[in-house]
């Protein structure tokens, strides 16, 4: 019988607990927690709902990073992108104790050689070896992409899937791997075309979008085709041009695309028209060389989506 009544006590806990997260002054579920005061406060009225809270953090202040990272006691976060996840021990390349003092010479020796036996035993097998690689080919594309690091772990994940669907068997561990990177940046929303992949990568750009294909539909990726209003903000940055330039180029996007003029259309090459037309119409006149060298298409691309976009505007 204390079986039931525990369950019962525990669920009415829960839902005071449910209850306390909306005010009762104003009945808004905007409740924020006040880490430096140690209060529970209503962020629309301001009504302090509990005050002295435990703070649960480390007991220790640092103000600085090098002051946090000497008084942490805790390791680096589980990532995706480290082939075991960050979970093993890493040998420290300094020749120094705990101390800061140089270690003899026989010490010397004997860390080099736990070193090399570390690094040995961190990829037991040949595809751990082969996931080590293709992350740090993630990796690098990332870096010379300049994507955040939230589509490093989708794209991590994404390989990883793959590798566990056996999708890796007869095609290249590069390509895979910049498929995966271009995936997660579909994903995630970050503007990047296919081209931009391609010129980092170490495969062609036809082998990139057939395993890209392969492995989206496997997966069941979903990817959303690519909206032409994200990459205005940094063609537009790239040229220099106004906040006035990115709207209009924005609502000439807005308006061709509701006419279907944007079906079997380039994204790179229909947003760069469209900012090549804004430029003509805000006086900021760019050419189209220098629109097409932004965006890495050609000016013929630019000339035919220009014409068409004006069209549609209802200037010709």
């Amino acid at each position: 019988m204390e079986r039931p009544s525990r369950q019962r006590q525990r669920e009415e806990a829960t839902a005071q607990e449910d209850e306390q997260l909306s005010c009762p002054e104003c009945g808004s579920d905007q409740v924020v927690t006040d880490a430096d005061q140690g209060e529970l406060v209503c962020d629309d009225c301001g009504l302090v709902l509990d005050e002295r809270q435990i703070d649960r953090g480390p007991e220790w202040r640092a103000f600085n990073h090098s002051e946090r990272q000497s008084k942490s006691r805790v390791g680096a976060p589980i990532t995706e992108t480290m082939h075991d996840r960050g979970l093993t021990t890493t040998i420290d390349w300094k020749d120094k104790d705990a101390y800061g003092r140089s270690l003899s010479s026989e010490k010397r020796s004997q860390m080099h050689r736990l070193r090399k036996w570390q690094e040995r035993i961190r990829t037991k097998d040949a595809g751990e070896r082969n996931l080590q690689f293709a992350l740090s080919e993630i990796d690098r594309m990332a870096s010379a992409l300049g994507v955040p690091r939230s589509v490093r772990e989708v794209a991590s994940v994404i390989y990883r899937r793959a590798l566990n669907e056996d999708l890796i068997r007869g095609r290249s561990i590069e390509g895979v791997a910049t498929s995966a990177l271009y995936a997660a940046c579909r994903q995630e929303g970050i503007p990047r075309s296919l081209d931009e992949v391609a010129e980092v990568s170490r495969v062609p750009q036809k082998e990139i979008g057939r395993t890209y294909r392969y492995i989206s539909q496997e997966l069941g990726l979903e990817l959303k085709p690519v909206d032409p209003k994200q990459f205005v903000p940094r063609f537009a940055s790239a040229l220099n041009l106004s906040e006035e330039v990115q709207s209009k180029a924005t609502e000439i996007i807005d308006v061709s695309a509701e006419q279907g003029l944007l079906s079997g259309k380039s994204p790179t090459g229909f947003a760069a028209a469209a900012i090549y037309a804004a430029s003509l119409l805000c006086n900021e006149k760019k050419t189209q060389r220098e629109v097409a060298d932004v965006a890495q298409v050609t000016e013929v691309t630019i000339r035919n989506r220009y014409q068409e976009q004006i069209e549609a505007m209802g200037f010709r």
